[in-house]
């Protein structure tokens, strides 16, 4: 059931005026409003501070002009204690220069005292704009909160991938590697003891096969835990274009300058992942003939770049297979406090760019990229 005696809260009102005559007239205009209203007169800056420590406030209606301060005096004051209210000149003529300076200050809105039976009108508008200004606020706190917590997991995400690969890549290595080394020594075996010419065949097939696993298996692991990055970046991304050459038949060009044989491990992990996704997104989609790897590190940044001559992006950004392959990769150069930078034209190739500071990086693993 309905509660009839149900009494809606007050909006309580701090008015910073020196004339009681004036505070009258704005009790009697909001007498006139259905609404509960308390308002509370001061008019010294002392007393404007007293009355925020004491009370909460839905709004302040100050004069401009009070005896030695102004109205901007308090709302700096506000400022300074991190009081967040709509606050809202009433004066008298103050001049067009006073009421801009009020306004660029933040100040929420000036009305004349002659145009009083405005002032209900202008009061909830400050009150709306103020609580839009809050809620945006609200809501921009909560993106970066979100941001930052997309970030940690895309970078907890991008961890659990890179242990699974390596541990995939230990089975691989441990258990498939194992049993081709035997079948290997079995068929050297057979091949050594056997005067058949037909089963001589069928065991230098199967050893011809077994060589073609062999570096299938050794291909993946790579692909899965660059070992390589342990003899250095520059090798395994030159390693990772000469692999990629091969297997597709498009000219690959690398150049490498680097000023720093280590680098921490996570950004060189980024820069190997970037150039390797790269690199199947120009197999999946560029129709190439030509690619060009560069990389290039001084003391202060980290740079990779991977151009090629294809058709391009068709349109920029469009919903193609490697998007979001691209759009990992930007994740991932965030986590190292780097960025990735995709240009394309049509009929004219597409470049991938991917930049990293090495100064902050470095302070944050507690490693020295000189």
């Amino acid at each position: 059931m309905t509660n009839q005696n149900h009494k809606h809260t007050a909006l309580r009102i701090l008015h910073l005026e020196d004339s009681p005559e004036d505070h009258q007239l704005v009790v009697r205009t909001f007498k006139q409003s259905v609404e509960p209203v308390e308002i509370k007169r001061v008019d010294s800056l002392a007393d404007f501070d007293a009355a925020l420590n004491e009370s909460v406030f839905n709004v302040v209606l100050a004069d401009y002009r009070l005896p030695g301060f102004t109205a901007l005096d308090a709302w700096a004051l506000m400022n300074q204690r991190q009081i967040r209210l709509p606050f809202v000149l009433l004066s008298g003529a103050i001049g067009e220069t006073a009421a801009v300076q009020a306004i660029q200050a933040g100040i929420s809105d000036y009305l004349p005292k002659e145009d009083l039976q405005k002032l209900r009108h202008v009061v909830q508008r400050a009150l709306e704009a103020h609580a839009v200004l809050m809620a945006k606020e609200l809501a921009d706190v909560e993106l970066a909160q979100s941001e930052r917590q997309l970030a940690q997991f895309a970078e907890h995400l991008q961890a659990t991938i890179e242990q699974e690969r390596s541990a995939i890549a230990r089975e691989i290595h441990d258990d498939i590697g194992g049993s081709l080394a035997a079948i290997r020594f079995d068929l050297s075996w057979i091949e050594r003891h056997t005067t058949q010419a037909e089963s001589l065949v069928h065991v230098r097939a199967a050893t011809d096969m077994l060589q073609h696993a062999v570096e299938a298996s050794q291909r993946i692991m790579m692909n899965l835990r660059p070992a390589l990055l342990d003899h250095g970046l520059g090798a395994a991304v030159q390693w990772l274009a000469k692999n990629f050459s091969k297997r597709t038949g498009i000219e690959t060009l690398v150049k490498t300058q680097l000023q720093t044989e280590k680098l921490p491990s996570p950004i060189e992990l980024t820069v190997f992942r970037t150039a390797q996704e790269s690199l199947t997104n120009v197999s999946k989609h560029a129709q190439c003939s030509l690619v060009r790897l560069d990389l290039t590190a001084d003391r202060s940044f980290i740079t990779l770049e991977v151009a090629d001559n294809g058709q391009g992006i068709t349109p920029p950004g469009g919903n193609q297979t490697g998007g979001f392959g691209l759009k990992g990769l930007n994740e991932r150069a965030k986590t190292v406090g780097g960025w990735l930078d995709i240009s394309s034209a049509h009929d004219a190739g597409t470049t991938v760019t991917l930049m990293i500071p090495l100064a902050d990086s470095a302070a944050e693993t507690g490693e020295n990229p000189s």
